[in-house]
């Protein structure tokens, strides 16, 4: 569900390229494909109700995933929510369903923005600052970055299960295969092993789908799992810490390429023995 007020026609349309895009690159290889929905595309008239209900019944019930975005504008009350837009996020998040909130920081001559909207958006933004993670972006091409990646990253951490791993995660599977007893193989590879490199793979190994997310921005070098980013700051030194981490994992045989353009690695049975060896 693509969710904003009427000041954030570019970014809606740069969320449906990319899905499409995701579509291009994953659909197969996942058997999933995503489908950009949005009220004015999926919804029919309908006197049933007042008209944000409408919407919430024939588009948002169905939706799994929202994507919000924001800039100078809240939107339109609705008799029950601030706006339509605030009242689509607080049904979702209600029935236990992910939603990504944007907020634009674009430069805007301040004379052409409603003070009252505005306030009224500065207000909800600090009441979602403190209630969970948000994102912010400076530019419409920061906005297609970071949401391009971000994306990628929720439908790995939260839609795992559409790819048939309904009964049990992964991760879960490779554990039960493991084995108790620890060989030299698995001890030497241990010694072979960085403490970056240690970090990173016993934190792999407890992350949901056991996997390492491993990607270029135009902010630097971004290494996570089990949703942590261990690159801090754009700096060489820490940067190539961590990216020689990753390298020592893949000569090590420990993770493999999920197939995701180097992006995405996945621990192998060998890479999650080695973890549970590894004393924190």
């Amino acid at each position: 569900m693509i969710a904003s007020p009427s000041d954030v026609a570019t970014e809606r349309q740069k969320i449906r390229d990319i899905i499409h895009e995701w579509n291009a690159i994953h659909s197969t290889e996942r058997q999933t494909v995503l489908l950009p929905v949005g009220w004015e595309t999926h919804s029919s008239p309908s006197m049933e109700d007042r008209a944000q209900s409408v919407i919430n019944k024939q588009v948002l019930a169905d939706c799994d995933l929202l994507v919000a975005v924001f800039w100078t504008r809240l939107g339109s009350p609705t008799g029950e929510a601030v706006s339509g837009t605030v009242e689509e996020i607080e049904e979702h998040i209600s029935a236990g369903k992910p939603a990504m909130l944007y907020f634009s920081d674009v430069p805007v001559q301040m004379g052409s923005v409603d003070n009252e909207q505005y306030q009224a958006l500065l207000h909800f933004k600090k009441e979602c600052f403190k209630q969970g993670l948000v994102e912010g972006y400076e530019s419409v091409s920061e906005f297609h970055e970071k949401f391009r990646r971000q994306l990628t990253q929720t439908i790995i951490r939260d839609f795992n299960e559409i790819v048939g791993e309904k009964e049990d995660s992964l991760v879960e599977k490779i554990a039960s295969q493991l084995i108790e007893s620890t060989t030299s193989d698995t001890l030497s590879s241990i010694e072979e092993l960085s403490d970056a490199a240690k970090i990173l793979l016993k934190e792999a190994s407890i992350d949901r789908q056991g996997t390492i997310m491993f990607y270029r921005t135009l902010q630097g070098l971004g290494v996570e799992t089990n949703e942590k980013n261990f690159v801090e700051s754009n700096d060489p030194r820490e940067e190539a810490k961590w990216e020689n981490a990753v390298q020592e994992l893949i000569e090590n045989e420990l993770i493999q390429d999920r197939g995701w353009k180097g992006e995405v690695y996945g621990l192998t049975l060998d890479g999650f023995k080695v973890a549970d060896q590894i004393i924190t």
